[in-house]
């Protein structure tokens, strides 16, 4: 980690006109001179706003707030706590005047990287220098003090939690929170099947049904429900258990119901761009968000469709960048419920957070059925935007849904609603939300879920990714929002903290890493550059550090002879046309992300003199598919697809994948992200799509001395006892060897059985490898036979995409 203090200029001069000008650079100067004056004439903008960034060569990590009126001798005093994993030999500060659309160059400086190597604090007033690196002026200069940590010093480096006194992630708007309690859901709804009954039987997990638990709770709720979501739908049904279809309502229905209760229901829907009243009301994104506030508009319940507004400092360009591409993705749920303690008439506070949107094609369960189900739970709910004009009336295959939430109780509950008031004023103001004294009334404080000595409870913490044009309340002032890890931007201030999470924890990793994520792109300033490569990597600009900090650290144990294992399970494609350029695009990005991290890992074994290892065994993609036998009584459709469309192959083949929706992390089975973010720029940048995500563990559960075995333990097993469809001891230890090349054997063979012309029974599990072809300097190639996905003429390695920017796709 870097330390940065970035104090001010003194003596600034960056006249195009002056002597500090050298005769080479005169030309060049004197047209940003013109620009400027046509553009941005001190009549039009008035005086001087002048900023400064920190680049890690051409890695963007750090920008101040803009200083008005101060021409010569700008002050920013701004601190930043920089998470580094870069390769590179200068840290570059830059100096420029704000325009609206745009900025001005006024000089840069450099210090070279191995001046702070030593740990030893920086302090220091730097020449600011031109394009050329010609002093801009003779005094031009800016004040700079840096620390540089390296992450082996850091105290939880490798070690794991190591004790239950753990305090969280620092340098976060919220602290980690004792003393609570969490439920962890594996998909929707989870059937009363054998593989339930078989970890229940182990002591291993007991699983949640979550739309059940989340119909309960607005069922139960007597003063508020708040959500926030990316898409909610008011004509699913959160029950769809035979048992329990008494309690078949709609979930608008619901709502209004519990509105006309006198509950206070209020909803922050993001207000898709795209979806225009009378003329295609779902967007591209099929949100249904104008058809949701139609269904409100005249009841109890406020439904407010909320754009992804830009933040303050945006220019012109980048204002219409974040509200027409980025979206607000979280998906939460806050309710009053009653405390367990019967005591008092007061209620506590029950949060919802995740990756599952209360929308269609949500609904799904571990057995993730392509055909069966169409006549059943899934006969109002076809979701399949893989195939053009796709139906029930088509038939299947269907999408399933793979998708992981979770329910939080105690004081980090109380987060999650901080977070749902400050949307709220930010959008709407301070009307209809509860004020705390009102709170008061009804609701106790923040109050521990469960005893100190329950073996069961939990630490959360939770963390967000958001900025100041999507929430009220940040602090104004650079030391305050400093101390709350928050980053600072022109005249902006963005909360990246689910990036910082995910950075702690995998520094943290000892054995290994399980990860599910719909994306799978970053830390693009170390992609590889090819000869006649049509991509200039500067402009990708997907520069979180997830992807890098995981393959350092699988390099790092490769280096110190101790065995790492990272799995990944994304989906197949991306959810769309998989020959579209959009999906396309990303796919290229996603190549490049893992052969990034394939050539870090390839040459630490070359360091250590290992030829030949499978680097499959250090880091290793799988995505999930199913395949099901066409069986007596199934649905039959009263049409069918075109022929020759990828509709019509995948129905004859009946395969299709199994849509990975989750955004989760698990480390060494002690410690567990989940929220609403993906592994993209996207999610993780803070400034584009806004995000929620929990982090915990429990105290009890930890991996010190012995493997954990808590709950986090518990959700791993049913995930693998969903995907792989069996059991196996080498389970038990992800890190080692053994288990690693089980999986991949059993992947492998399941990736044989899905892509074979024929088949005569069901799938025997659903984890596929993921088909490309790792070389052993850590080259992505076509897995023979397979330059393109079953059933479809879509490349897996992806194509660069001719007209769509990688802002839009990464």
């Amino acid at each position: 980690m870097q330390h940065a203090l970035c104090f001010g200029v003194f003596s600034l001069w960056s006249s195009a006109f002056k002597a500090g000008c050298h005769p080479q650079n005169r030309s060049k100067k004197f047209l940003s001179q013109v620009k400027r004056f046509v553009l941005c004439r001190p009549e039009v903008v008035g005086s001087s706003r002048l900023y400064a960034t920190i680049d890690l060569e051409r890695a963007r990590v750090g920008r101040t707030r803009v200083i008005q009126n101060e021409p010569s001798n700008p002050r920013w005093y701004e601190e930043f706590h920089i998470y580094c994993a870069h390769t590179v030999s200068s840290i570059v500060f830059t100096v420029k005047d704000d325009n609206p659309i745009g900025a001005t160059l006024i000089g840069r400086a450099y210090l070279p990287v191995e001046q702070i190597l030593g740990g030893h604090m920086v302090d220091r007033w730097m020449d600011i220098l031109d394009e050329d690196r010609n002093p801009i002026h003779e005094s031009s200069k800016i004040h700079v003090k840096l620390l540089y940590v390296r992450v082996t010093q850091e105290t939880n480096w490798s070690g794991g939690l190591k004790a239950p006194s753990f305090a969280g992630v620092p340098y976060t708007f919220f602290r980690q929170r004792p003393g609570g309690r969490a439920t962890l859901y594996p998909d929707a709804h989870v059937p009363d099947d054998s593989i339930t009954k078989y970890l229940e039987s182990e002591g291993y997990y007991k699983p949640g049904r979550c739309w059940e638990d989340i119909f309960d709770a607005i069922t139960n709720a007597k003063h508020l429900i708040y959500i926030t979501g990316w898409s909610v739908y008011t004509r699913i049904t959160l029950v769809r258990d035979p048992q329990r279809r008494s309690l078949d309502v709609t979930l608008g229905d619901l709502l209004i119901k519990k509105a006309n209760e006198g509950v206070n229901v209020l909803m922050l829907v993001w207000d898709d761009r795209t979806s225009v009243p009378d003329f295609k009301k779902d967007g591209l994104m099929a949100t249904h968000d104008q058809e949701t506030k139609a269904f409100f508009d005249g009841t109890r319940v406020r439904c407010v469709l909320c754009p992804r507004n830009p933040d303050g400092g945006a220019s012109i360009l980048q204002g219409f960048e974040v509200s027409t591409m980025f979206t607000h993705h979280q998906k939460t749920i806050v309710v009053d419920s009653q405390r367990a303690s019967s005591g008092g008439t007061k209620r506590r506070i029950v949060s919802f957070l995740g990756g599952i949107d209360l929308c269609d094609g949500r609904y799904d369960t571990r057995d993730h059925s392509l055909f069966r189900t169409l006549d059943t739970v899934h006969r109002d709910d076809f979701h399949q935007p893989n195939f053009p004009g796709s139906s029930v009336a088509k038939g299947g295959p269907r999408e399933p849904w793979h998708d992981i939430h979770c329910r939080v109780e105690g004081p980090a509950a109380w987060d999650v609603l901080y977070n749902f008031e400050q949307r709220w004023v930010k959008q709407v103001g301070n009307k209809f939300i509860f004020s705390m004294n009102e709170l008061d009334r009804f609701i106790v404080r923040p109050e521990e879920a469960i005893s100190p000595d329950d073996p069961e409870r939990w630490c959360v913490q939770i963390f967000r990714s958001i900025d100041g044009g999507a929430a009220a309340g940040f602090p104004e002032k650079p030391e305050e929002a400093s101390a709350l890890g928050l980053v600072s931007g022109k005249d902006n201030v963005i909360d990246r903290s689910i990036q910082d999470a995910y950075i702690h924890a995998i520094r943290r990793a000892r054995n290994f890493i399980y990860i599910e994520n719909q994306y799978f792109i970053g830390s693009s300033f170390d992609w590889r550059r090819k000869a006649g490569d049509s991509i200039t990597i500067e402009d990708i600009n997907a520069l979180h550090l997830v992807p890098k900090e995981l393959s350092l650290k699988i390099a790092s144990k490769i280096r110190a002879g101790e065995r790492f294992t990272v799995y990944v399970v994304i989906p197949m494609w991306p959810e769309g046309i998989p020959e579209s350029g959009s999906v396309q695009a990303i796919l290229e990005w996603q190549r490049r992300t893992m052969e990034m991290m394939y050539a870090d890992i390839a040459k630490a074994l070359g360091e250590k003199g290992l030829q030949g290892v499978d680097l499959r065994e250090y880091l290793t993609f799988f995505c999930l598919g199913n395949r099901e036998v066409k069986k007596t009584g199934e649905y039959e459709p009263p049409a069918r697809p075109d022929l020759d469309t990828d509709y019509h192959r995948a129905q004859q083949s009946r395969r299709f994948m199994i849509y990975v929706h989750s955004k989760m992390m698990i480390v060494d089975d002690e410690y567990i992200i989940i929220g609403s973010a993906n592994i993209n720029q996207r999610s993780m940048d803070g400034a584009r799509d806004s995000e929620i995500a929990m982090g915990g563990f429990q105290p009890g559960h930890l991996a010190s001395n012995n493997a954990a075995r808590g709950q986090i333990f518990g959700l791993r097993m049913a995930l693998w006892s969903e995907h792989l469809l069996r059991e196996d001891d080498t389970f038990l230890d992800p890190g080692s060897l053994e288990c690693v090349r089980t999986v991949n054997a059993i992947a492998d063979e399941n990736w044989n059985l899905y892509s074979s012309d024929t088949f005569e029974e069901d799938l025997p599990g659903h984890l596929l490898s993921y088909p490309l072809h790792v070389s052993s300097n850590g080259e992505i190639g076509v897995l023979p036979g397979f330059e393109f996905f079953p059933d479809t003429k879509a490349r897996v390695l992806g194509t660069k995409s001719g007209y769509l920017p990688p802002i839009l796709t990464t």
